[in-house]
């Protein structure tokens, strides 16, 4: 443990700081939210400002923090407490290891006491996070459990055995189905991704994708968005397509031939959106996945902390944690995920082989989001290429300039009925401005009367 580099850290999901023992209260909240979370380090003896005060007596104070700890927390848990002394200061550093329990504060009882940690705070588990954190004492998963109020007819079997090229004894091993005493009926998962449309949004609504484009950097004005219709399976191919006509390709043009490159990169985001899917805390309500195109990055956001026991440093390492067996089990089966705990790498990878800055992962209390970043323009030309500016173009820029022609003119109602596949006014006057600004469209007229035609 290198502490006077915890020193200089902020307070995070794993860390946290106090200036003393004066209240023990938030010292045994923070001390069961580790627990309970994911671990962590407790420093006392260092001021909010980063001020190193040490404590006075610190034999004195960690006999009344052991105590403390003893006497309050059930059930009964012992971290490591040292002695360390910086700058002439005595520190006292708490190591607490995750444990499966959960703990709670004895005075406070049971579900009131349990705390989690919430990014740099320590709060109160939820009903939702309270019933996932026994699910993982008890190495159970929410989308395994059955819904005996349904029968197997609630799910689209014949797609299910299809798309699997299985039997309906496969689905049964995959969890998909699950045998009662009334007979075969779905599991929660098999209805996220097998389901009716009329029961699964009745049931599980959230198990949903929403992708939105906007203007500038912020959510303040939307040009696009879809809802994808289906089950999250069909929703890779959706978001695929959304992000298409969304998105600029830049050229490279090193000989003859003109070689697009998109603006992220498409297998590294399929990745990132197949784990969104996959560890998706179904269980949350009111919040679904989301992504969201904006001028500079692109951002995929799921419900769901981090499975308890698990820490960002983990996602990196290349260690696995499932929250959806079902899930994952069949995203195996359908080659939508390769090794368990890859994901990450593989992105990174991706990532490094077209040149792409690497994406970011942040832990938002309980949401998880990825953040993509556009790959720098390049514009590389041949002597022998016109030194016309090659600019970059979105699917949905190349579909309107195919409307086109030298002896073309067309109005922008003209143009908004024959764009395939459809779009939204506001988007359209968005690209018009984009390829004006490109010089590949010009306009004249003023209103209703502006006429649009190939730039010269």
């Amino acid at each position: 443990m290198d502490i006077e580099k915890l020193l200089i850290q902020p307070e995070s999901k794993t860390l946290e700081f106090k200036k003393d023992l004066t209240s023990l209260d938030p010292i045994l909240k923070t001390i069961v939210a580790f627990a309970n979370t994911a671990g962590g380090i407790l420093i006392i003896g260092r001021a909010p400002d980063g001020q190193l005060t040490g404590l006075k007596d610190v034999l004195k104070a960690e006999e009344t923090l052991a105590n403390s700890i003893a006497d309050s927390i059930r059930p009964s848990i012992l971290p490591e407490i040292e002695i360390i002394t910086v700058d002439k200061k005595d520190l006292l550093v708490v190591q607490v290891s995750h444990w499966k329990a959960p703990f709670y504060l004895k005075k406070e009882g049971t579900p009131r006491g349990v705390y989690i940690r919430l990014g740099s705070t320590s709060r109160p588990a939820s009903p939702e996070l309270l019933a996932e954190l026994q699910r993982s004492v008890l190495n159970l998963y929410f989308d395994q459990q059955p819904l005996t109020e349904l029968s197997k007819d609630a799910l689209l079997i014949d797609k299910a055995l299809e798309t699997l090229h299985a039997t309906e004894a496969k689905l049964r091993s995959l969890g998909i189905l699950v045998p009662t005493a009334k007979g075969l009926v779905p599991s929660i998962g098999g209805l996220i991704l097998f389901g009716r449309e009329e029961v699964r949004s009745a049931l599980v609504p959230d198990a949903r994708v929403s992708l939105a484009r906007f203007l500038g950097s912020n959510k303040t004005t939307i040009l696009d968005r879809l809802e994808v219709e289906g089950s999250i399976i069909d929703a890779v191919e959706e978001v695929a397509k959304f992000i298409r006509r969304n998105t600029r390709l830049s050229a490279e043009i090193k000989t003859m031939k003109r070689k697009d490159i998109p603006e992220y990169p498409p297998e590294a985001v399929r990745e990132a959106l197949i784990n969104a899917l996959a560890h998706t805390d179904y269980s949350m309500t009111g919040s679904h996945i989301q992504i969201a195109i904006f001028d500079d990055r692109l951002e995929i956001q799921n419900p769901g902390m981090l499975p308890f026991g698990f820490t960002i440093e983990d996602l990196k390492a290349g260690v696995s944690r499932i929250r959806n067996r079902v899930i994952v089990r069949t995203f195996h089966i359908l080659e939508l995920m390769e090794e368990w705990g890859s994901g990450y790498r593989r992105i990174l990878d991706v990532c490094d082989a077209g040149g792409y800055p690497h994406p970011t992962w942040q832990e938002l209390g309980t949401m998880m989001k990825v953040t993509f970043y556009p790959k720098p323009p390049t514009s590389q030309r041949s002597q022998i290429i016109p030194e016309e500016k090659v600019e970059e173009l979105t699917d949905r820029e190349r579909a309107i300039l195919q409307l086109f022609n030298p002896k073309t003119s067309l109005h922008f109602r003209e143009i908004f009925e024959r764009l395939t596949p459809p779009i939204s006014e506001r988007m359209l006057r968005y690209n018009l401005a984009e390829l004006k600004r490109k010089r590949l469209l010009a306009s004249k007229g003023r209103g209703r009367a502006t006429v649009w035609y190939l730039y010269t």
